[in-house]
């Protein structure tokens, strides 16, 4: 910087000549004409005013030196420091953000140039689109500029020498979809023609949802518009040209879409119905629920739609299905008190609770895909009763009587062993009971005597039991080889009324 230090002392020497002050007495103070009247300029003599000559002013003071090399010195500095400062905060010469030149500027200012780049490229529509020209924000080009902006500053700072002319910084530009769309529509109504979605329905004949299958349509390709936006910016274009003709447009709901959702209804149809605890109380059938749904097409979103006012019908009416009293239950049992058989089982009573909101829970319950509606009942406890039963055959009588709890049920007169095949006397228990049988006989001589179809037996000793007689009718007098002889219809009797384990008193 040698020239601006001679620059510097040259102006200040010759400041210094100009400025510097007469010495003592030989400054004008002391200029007076001469003795011989030479010529005097009139600029230096006194003014008069009228014959009283008029005083001098005051001299001024010499002006002090000034210091112009301090000054540009002071300058050169802070020219220095503002570099220093400006490569804290600008990006790197050389960068670019998608295509777009962001060096020496800001990252707020990078901002605006990459958004106003992407804003207005302009999209000439060729073949169809009869050269229609759009700019990227009417079709709603937008790019994140301020995260890139911020991106390239952090990788590529001014200050950093090795940054510059680095790789691009990527970026995506993208176009919304609706915007563009419309733009693209009224631009080219001819290149649109709408796809149909695939769709769900009832099939009654079948019993069962079935698809209404889809159907392509045509559109200007969004997707390939953006790209080549994308690739031109990226080129360092402003500019570019785009064919306006249809390329096929899918639908949004396709065959498969609505193929899963009619087959996880029909597979929900299985289960719809109200439910008490774990059991499917009052079941739904697939013709009423196929009135309480509806599948609707949700801008391109299949969804189950439920009509709570359809399902209250339903629900009003619970209690008359739902509702119901105790039923006691009751079991057979012998005299140490075993529950020998459950001759009728117990059911408690129960009441439908409150049901307000139940057709809104069913309806929401639908809507994802659950036939499931839980319902609230009040019971009501139902009561054991125990039936003790005995057989008692009284030999001596030739009679057979069936107590229970301690009352003769029926009584009857039976034909029991011979003198010469006796019944056995014991206290025994029922083992086995058979509707049918061939029964075959000792005689006193040896020879075997076989009964066909013998009916309605009920062993409880060994081979001997009751059973019903079709070949006598002498009841009231021993006859039989050890077995008790009923009327048919009495045997059946007794065939159904002793459980197993049931207790027999044989005694004379």
């Amino acid at each position: 910087m040698k020239f601006v230090t001679d620059l510097i002392s040259a102006q200040d020497a010759k400041t210094e000549k100009l400025n510097e002050a007469p010495a003592s007495g030989e400054g004008l103070d002391s200029a007076t004409p001469s003795s011989e009247g030479a010529d005097t300029p009139t600029d230096s003599q006194p003014p008069k005013d009228g014959d009283a000559p008029l005083a001098w002013a005051p001299i001024e003071p010499a002006p002090k030196k000034k210091r112009l090399g301090l000054w540009i010195g002071l300058g050169v500095g802070a020219v220095a420091l503002g570099a220093g400062a400006a490569s804290m905060i600008l990006i790197a010469p050389g960068t670019t953000v998608a295509g777009i030149p962001v060096g020496w500027l800001t990252p707020g200012a990078a901002a605006d140039v990459i958004t106003e780049h992407v804003e207005t490229t302009e999209i000439t529509l060729t073949g169809a689109g009869d050269d229609v020209v759009l700019t990227g924000a009417e079709l709603g080009a937008t790019i994140d500029a301020a995260a890139l902006a911020d991106q390239a500053f952090a990788e590529r700072p001014l200050w950093n020498i090795g940054s510059w002319s680095g790789d691009p910084v990527p970026g995506d530009i993208t176009l919304d979809a609706a915007t563009a769309d419309a733009v693209l529509r009224d631009a080219v109504p001819s290149s649109f023609e709408e796809p149909v979605d695939a769709g769900v329905v009832f099939d009654g004949a079948a019993g069962a949802f079935t698809i209404t299958p889809s159907a392509p349509g045509t559109a200007v390709d969004v997707d390939a518009l953006t790209a080549a936006i994308a690739d031109a910016v990226a080129d360092g274009g402003t500019s570019l040209e785009f064919p306006g003709g249809p390329s096929e447009a899918a639908p949004a709901v396709s065959d498969d879409a609505a193929t899963a959702l009619a087959a996880s209804m029909n597979e929900m149809l299985g289960s719809v119905g109200f439910y008490i605890g774990e059991e499917r109380t009052v079941p739904i059938d697939p013709a009423t629920v196929s009135t309480w749904v509806t599948v609707v097409d949700d801008d391109g979103e299949l969804r189950i739609s439920a009509d709570a006012a359809a399902i209250q019908a339903t629900v009003d009416g619970l209690a008359g299905v739902v509702d119901r009293a105790p039923v006691n239950a009751t079991n057979i049992v012998n005299s140490s008190g075993e529950i020998l058989r459950v001759e009728t089982e117990g059911v408690t009573g129960r009441a439908v609770g409150d049901t307000s909101n139940l057709a809104a829970e069913a309806a929401a319950n639908l809507e994802s895909g659950n036939g499931v509606f839980p319902i609230q009942v009040s019971e009501t406890p139902f009561e054991s009763v125990n039936l003790e039963r005995r057989i008692d055959v009284d030999l001596g009588s030739q009679t057979a009587t069936l107590i229970e709890n301690g009352n003769v049920v029926r009584s009857w007169a039976i034909s029991s062993g011979k003198a010469a095949t006796p019944t056995d006397v014991g206290n025994f228990t029922v083992y086995a009971h058979l509707r049918s049988q061939n029964m075959k006989s000792r005689e006193p001589d040896g020879s075997i005597t076989e009964t066909p179809n013998v009916p309605w037996v009920t062993y409880f000793n060994g081979d001997e039991g009751f059973h019903g007689t079709y070949w006598h009718n002498d009841f009231g007098n021993p006859r039989s080889h050890g077995c008790i002889n009923m009327p048919i219809d009495v045997a059946k009797f007794v065939y159904d009324w002793s459980p197993l384990g049931m207790e027999v008193s044989v005694h004379n």
